[in-house]
């Protein structure tokens, strides 16, 4: 089967390591951006993207889930992993080209404004025929994804600086990071030589993971809609300037939620292949560490961008995005309902294979946001689709509660949520008072503020973690 797989620490550390440097890197080139083409063109870059990114998550139907899944469940089998990673390609190729087909036509006959860039995001949708990372995840091998990333990305960046000036450069913005993500993928096959290989099987064989597939890309679609769609209908609401708006603040907060599905993307194969093996108590303590690390993580992540968030958008993209300040604020506390939801769809939903649950449970956020978003929009602008993702990201977990609220121990993860919760709004007032009676107004004064965020933060924890440890062994003891 090749080298020996890397442990879950090695793939997380690396998986952690690259979501860290997937934040810093469009922190690098998104104020520069906005300054080279202003709040209309950041919006109508947004526009054309997230209708691109619409069809490559039809090209990938829900692989990203189905696929990783898949090959954990056979990866100990050499004859078995070729079958299935072979009949899943077989799918892919079918549907992927179907998609590109579509893409074209929606190229010729509808496109409006954006259609300039849009043609230059086509490689994005090449780029899912050869998409390979569902079967190196399976894999457990995540170090190729992560240099290959890195790479190309830190390329692609550098193009931006050397060619992107204008509003007029945005096809050339579009080109390069279409361009990096076929590349990427050319660069990921090398990795799967050895570890699994290409066999011929017939086409029947392969359209039988089209239906599991297909259910989970129902759950693709319903996130696209509260994760994409919402700017798509901020710019022909609300109109791009707004949208540009929108999609600076959401950036930072999407940036922050990829350290939360860095840890549920490598427990999720190693999940799977526990459940395989009936190793379901395991499971579950996994499970509670996991929603206490995520839940520590995403309420230091939440409260301390509000804390900063009207500071932090005007110098970091520019005056004229004074606004995006005001939408990220309240946009930060999904990274709450993000982390929470995520730890029980990787790993409890999906590895026991119920798609269905995570179907409806999604399904209810995108018609929650659906209807925000259209009752809001036309009155509030962007801050409309910041309520309506509010309420959507909400709705996720709650479906989950009231569909899993017997199999697992909500009360002590929710427990988890408000402890943190209390020590971020502690966090959270000491930085606004902080912010209040320094006298420096720019980058040093918004640096001691969170410096000053993160001592509290840290001490409270540990603090917590301390007190928790002692009556854990003190209950430990009197049980004896």
């Amino acid at each position: 089967m090749g080298s020996e797989k890397p442990s879950t620490r090695k793939n997380a550390a690396y998986n952690v390591a690259y979501r860290l440097f997937s934040v810093l890197l469009p922190l690098v080139t998104a104020p520069y951006l906005s300054r080279a083409v202003g709040p209309e063109g950041v919006g109508l870059y947004s526009r054309a993207w997230n209708i691109s990114y619409i069809f490559c998550l039809a090209a990938m139907l829900g692989l990203n889930d189905y696929g990783v899944r898949a090959i954990a469940r056979v990866r100990d089998d050499r004859e078995a992993l070729n079958r299935t990673f072979s009949a899943i390609w077989q799918m892919q190729l079918l549907v992927a080209g179907t998609v590109l087909a579509l893409w074209g036509l929606y190229l010729a006959f509808f496109a409006g404004e954006e259609k300039q860039v849009a043609v230059h995001l086509t490689m994005m949708s090449v780029a899912c025929l050869v998409s390979f990372d569902w079967c190196l995840m399976g894999l457990s091998l995540f170090r190729p994804i992560v240099l290959r990333n890195t790479f190309v990305k830190c390329a692609a960046a550098v193009c931006v600086f050397l060619f992107v000036h204008q509003i007029d450069d945005l096809w050339i913005y579009g080109l390069v990071w279409s361009l990096s993500t076929l590349l990427g993928n050319l660069l990921c096959v090398p990795a799967l030589r050895g570890r699994v290989k290409y066999v011929g099987v017939p086409m029947q064989e392969s359209l039988k993971h089209l239906k599991p597939c297909a259910v989970l890309f129902v759950s693709v679609i319903a996130v696209s809609v509260y994760r994409t769609m919402d700017k798509v209908m901020v710019s022909w609401i609300a109109g791009l300037e707004q949208n540009g708006q929108y999609e600076n603040a959401e950036k930072i907060i999407y940036c922050l939620s990829g350290f939360i599905s860095a840890i549920g993307t490598v427990m999720m194969p190693k999940i799977s292949h526990m459940q395989q093996q009936g190793r379901i108590e395991e499971i579950r303590r996994h499970i509670d560490q996991s929603m206490n690390l995520i839940l520590c993580m995403v309420c230091a992540l939440a409260f301390g961008t509000a804390a900063v968030a009207d500071r932090f958008a005007p110098l970091f993209y520019g005056a004229e995005f004074k606004e995006a300040g005001l939408l990220m604020a309240p946009l930060s506390f999904t990274l709450i309902m993000i982390g929470f939801a995520n730890v029980i769809r990787t790993q409890w939903v999906l590895p026991q294979g119920r798609d269905g649950i995570f179907v409806r449970s999604v399904s209810a956020g995108a018609l929650v946001n659906l209807t925000a978003n259209a009752l809001l929009i036309p009155h509030l602008q962007a801050m409309g689709a910041v309520i309506g993702t509010l309420l959507a990201e909400m709705t996720v977990p709650v479906v989950q509660y009231l569909l899993l609220r017997k199999e697992l121990p909500y009360r002590q993860y929710l427990g988890y949520t408000g402890i943190y919760s209390i020590i971020g709004t502690a966090m959270l007032l000491c930085v606004r008072f902080t912010g209040k009676a320094l006298p420096w107004k720019g980058w040093v004064g918004l640096g001691l503020q969170v410096a000053s965020g993160i001592l509290v933060y840290g001490a409270l924890t540990i603090l917590y973690w301390k007190t928790a440890s002692i009556h854990f062994f003190h209950r430990k003891n009197m049980e004896r």
